[in-house]
């Protein structure tokens, strides 16, 4: 698979040149998300305090979400104990925004372009903070983009369907790929975090270096001048400064020279990176500490609410509570989108990735079994049955078959013969849905939305609020391809297979080298 056109240039975005010039926080778009998550997870960032006003001066801020209020996903609930879980998404770009950045990522055409978000990964650490779920998305996944606002100019950017999610970070900063993350994962979303280029460099150096793995002699490079230029011997190498941004960048020579490869290799290097911070004795030395926290804050942007060290030293304390072999990272499972070469969300598999991560279940599956809070019944009253209009729609397509046909009509008439009259069956396409839902925009249609479900024996827990729908709208699932009666399937927790998981505490992960890309 090739998420990148065989030309090797950039697909046009539509920007116009004022897009192209914009100055600012959106020029230093930032770049490699693995560095930030090692620094938050083990509390380095508290050095910090050895000149606190000096080091917040350095950190940018921005906005967490310029999209539209009424599309931001729920937040998240607190648990028993009174104890919420943390999203947080870690962004990169390919932005050259710097002598120093288009020095080190090429690609001298592209210099001060719109920036785009190549590292995506959304961080989730759970309620009781005993594990850590990394979730990524491939950089030229297609999806919806939603509306979006620069919070420095004001310009308003309308919503885009079926484009690479990419693009999302040159359209207002990174408020805008917040809000794609949320309407794509129905995730609310509390910060995020950045960094670009030169930071890559300078933290892999303050840290000594970062253990990597290759099965074979490796060369990133190819006679029309593709590739990161990474040059490794076969076996383990601690990677610094330069050679570690060749790591996180190289996609040709691991595997299928494709961005699910090279995910894969950053995971690796994210892990490994926990792993040495945590462990490495020499960064108690106080000159380390104070290099480590100068180069974290000067290659940081975070939203308002992150914006000082105080505040990221909270969240790292917080965050270095999950042991190391509680931290899982996954890839967002996919598929191919025709023959473009982009991939898409894999429907039932990515939709129950999202699930899990929304419902604070651990992606390791070691969560101690927990107890089903049961569904308040709504406080606002239903209409009567004949007065309630809902909206069906046909969801039972899957990654193997396609959608049963006349479904939706099927359960509208069966919904008329119960008494509601105003049921209609929608003939649009709608995606695949793994289990029936019934979805409702607003308070005053909730209970609608619960009397709809208890009708058709749907359990109350699938009755949820979306700014999707207009009003109350069934989408028959592919649990409910036949039949009158709806039965409920029984939860399954486990982590889908395609989301390729790799936990933290695994030493044994080698990249596999493409025979193409071998030197000896």
């Amino acid at each position: 698979m090739s998420l990148t056109p065989v030309d090797g240039k950039r697909p046009s975005d539509g920007s116009n040149g004022d897009e192209g010039r914009r100055k600012g926080r959106s020029r230093r778009a930032l770049r490699w998300s693995a560095i930030v998550l090692a620094v938050v997870i083990t509390g380095t960032a508290g050095a910090g305090y050895l000149y606190y006003q000096h080091l917040n001066h350095n950190i940018k801020k921005d906005p967490l979400n310029i999209g539209d209020e009424k599309d931001r996903a729920a937040e998240s609930k607190a648990n028993a104990a009174g104890q919420k879980p943390l999203n947080i998404l870690l962004i990169g770009s390919d932005a050259r925004d710097s002598a120093e950045n288009q020095k080190l990522g090429g690609a001298k055409d592209t210099f001060g372009s719109a920036p785009r978000a190549d590292v995506q990964m959304l961080l989730h650490v759970s309620a009781d903070r005993s594990n850590m779920s990394v979730v990524s998305m491939p950089r030229d996944t297609l999806t919806d983009i939603p509306k979006c606002t620069d919070p420095d100019t004001g310009k308003k950017y309308a919503a885009e369907t079926d484009v690479i999610t990419n693009d999302s970070l040159g359209r207002g900063g990174p408020g805008c790929t917040v809000a794609t993350w949320e309407k794509l994962t129905d995730i609310h979303i509390d910060h995020f975090m950045m960094v670009d280029f030169a930071g890559v460099v300078s933290m892999a150096d303050a840290i000594g270096g970062v253990p990597v793995c290759v099965d074979a002699n490796i060369y990133s490079h190819t006679s029309s001048g593709k590739g990161s230029g990474l040059k490794l011997k076969k076996g383990t190498t601690a990677v610094k400064g330069t050679q570690a941004l060749q790591w996180l960048r190289t996609r040709y020579g691991f595997e299928d020279d494709t961005d699910i490869a090279r995910t894969k290799a950053q995971h690796q290097y994210m892990n490994s990176m926990v792993r040495q911070l945590r462990e490495n004795a020499t960064l108690s030395n106080p000159t380390k500490l104070r290099s480590l926290a100068e180069t974290a804050t000067k290659a940081i942007t975070v939203d308002d609410d992150l914006g000082t060290v105080a505040k990221l030293y909270d969240l790292s304390k917080e965050l270095k509570k999950v042991p190391t072999e509680r931290i899982t990272m996954t890839t967002m499972p996919w598929e191919y989108s025709g023959s473009s070469g982009r991939v898409v969300p894999k429907p039932a598999d990515a939709a129950k990735l999202f699930r899990l991560v929304r419902e604070d279940i651990a992606l390791d599956g070691k969560d101690k079994k927990k107890t089903t809070t049961a569904v308040k019944a709504s406080t606002d009253p239903a209409a009567d049955d004949d007065e309630i209009a809902v909206q069906v729609e046909n969801g039972t397509r899957t990654d193997t078959t396609s959608a049963v046909r006349g479904r939706a009509t099927a359960v509208a008439q069966l919904l008329v013969g119960k008494g509601f009259k105003e049921a209609v069956a929608d003939s649009s396409t709608t995606p695949s849905q793994a289990t029936t839902i019934v979805r409702y925009p607003s308070a005053d249609l909730e209970g609608d939305a619960q009397r709809v479900a208890k009708a058709l024996g749907i359990p109350t827990s699938a009755v949820k609020k979306s700014t999707s729908v207009s009003g109350v709208t069934l989408v028959v699932g592919a649990d409910w391809s036949t039949g009158t009666k709806y039965k409920a399937p029984a939860e399954d927790d486990t982590t889908p297979t395609s989301a390729d998981a790799l936990n933290g505490s695994d030493t044994t992960a080698c990249m596999h080298v493409d025979p193409n890309y071998v030197w000896s």
